[in-house]
């Protein structure tokens, strides 16, 4: 019997060290700098109209005084439409000019801005949507009195910018639709997914929620944008690559159906994660511009 004991106490030891091992990797996993972002981006499209554009840097702080820094691409015509990029996981604001070109050219300005531990802002932990939600409302508000002009407004985001895009909509903020793609329902069965495609047993996954939850006060099962639409009535293009298998497309088709208001899924064929606006561009600009003409017309 003191054998048996041993083996659980030391079988229990074992899994809440990879438990906790589990947690920190996933919420705290290595972020791009400024200038690998950049690069990235320049070696798959063209980013020369970047830097003749007239920029804004300022910051803006969140709920918790927490600074995140924005920038603003200002639009060559004179505009008082607005959008707001939520860039995706280990990225920084130079994941959003994917989307951002597209959108100067649809005579918004653009507002891009490092999500929470990411870019220039300070290291700290990802909560999956649950704070960057609160971040995104804070840059909304702040958007709506620095941009007093403003008359129609927007959120587009990618991946984890896409689930926190969803998720502040359920704090009714004052903004006219969202572009969400590729974003996951909730982050559990992402994870879960990503442990079986490296043969690890995914109950691990609940494991690492507990942890989660005790030391950086969030659980796994608590991150799920999918909540937050039981009574939205804002206008969603959910756009999702047909061939995505780190978020697979059906977590857009469950959002689609669980939003109370308007709502549209684009499904963009031989895409894989985040990469639908770079393998279809042009398919990708006709499923954002018309859902905006025939939602919005005259906006």
């Amino acid at each position: 019997m003191v054998t048996i004991g041993i083996i659980a106490a030391v079988l229990l030891i074992l899994l809440a060290g990879i438990g906790f091992r589990l947690a920190e990797t996933a919420m705290t996993g290595k972020r791009q700098t400024l200038e690998e972002a950049r690069a990235w981006q320049a070696e798959h499209y063209d980013l020369s109209w970047y830097d003749s554009l007239e920029k804004k840097d300022y910051t803006v702080k969140g709920r918790d005084g927490y600074v995140l820094h924005v920038q603003l691409l200002k639009n060559p015509e004179k505009s008082a439409r607005y959008i707001i990029i939520s860039h995706g996981y280990t990225d920084n604001r130079f994941g959003s000019l994917k989307y951002a070109s597209m959108y100067l050219k649809l005579g918004f300005n653009v507002i891009i801005y490092d999500l929470r531990g990411h870019g220039l802002n300070e290291p700290t932990f990802c909560t999956y949507s649950v704070r960057e939600k609160m971040d995104l409302l804070s840059i909304i508000e702040d958007s709506r009195g620095r941009y007093p002009e403003t008359a129609f407004l927007g959120l587009h985001g990618e991946s984890l910018g896409a689930a926190t895009s969803v998720a502040v909509l359920g704090e009714k903020p004052p903004v006219d639709f969202v572009v969400a793609d590729c974003g996951f329902c909730e982050i559990m069965p992402v994870l879960k997914g990503g442990m079986k495609g490296m043969h690890v047993p995914a109950f691990l996954a609940d494991i690492a929620s507990v942890f989660a939850k005790i030391r950086y006060g969030y659980s796994f099962s608590e991150m799920r944008p999918i909540a937050a639409l039981k009574d939205n009535e804002i206008p969603i293009l959910f756009i999702h690559g047909a061939e995505d298998r780190f978020i697979l497309p059906e977590h857009s088709e469950r959002m689609k159906e669980a939003t109370r208001g308007y709502a549209e899924l684009h499904l963009i064929p031989g895409a894989g994660h985040a990469m639908s606006v770079l393998q279809n561009p042009e398919m990708y600009r006709q499923c954002v511009e018309t859902f905006l003409a025939e939602r919005f017309p005259g906006r």
